[in-house]
């Protein structure tokens, strides 16, 4: 069966999501870093999700591969010819 792991949420990511007192940005050109710095923060979240992912999905592509591969040997072996495709 596949190894699905839950999402773990740690401290480090409830501070990142967190806003102090201490760090609003007190002038436009701070709120501009600010966000641009959140919706990077983001961006490169969902490309690491996104990533992982894609490589899952190629690997139940090569699993799909495999047993169609171990299916079709083993009616081979058995004698039965496989569906025309």
């Amino acid at each position: 069966m596949a190894d699905v792991k839950p999402t773990e949420i740690n401290n480090e990511d409830v501070q990142n999501y967190t806003v102090s007192s201490t760090n609003d940005p007190k002038n436009m050109q701070e709120l501009t870093q600010y966000v641009q710095t959140l919706l990077q923060t983001m961006q490169d979240k969902f490309q690491t999700m996104s990533d992982q992912i894609i490589n899952r999905i190629d690997e139940m592509g090569n699993r799909i591969d495999d047993l169609e591969k171990n299916i079709a040997d083993l009616m081979t072996q058995a004698g039965v010819e496989g569906p025309d495709k």
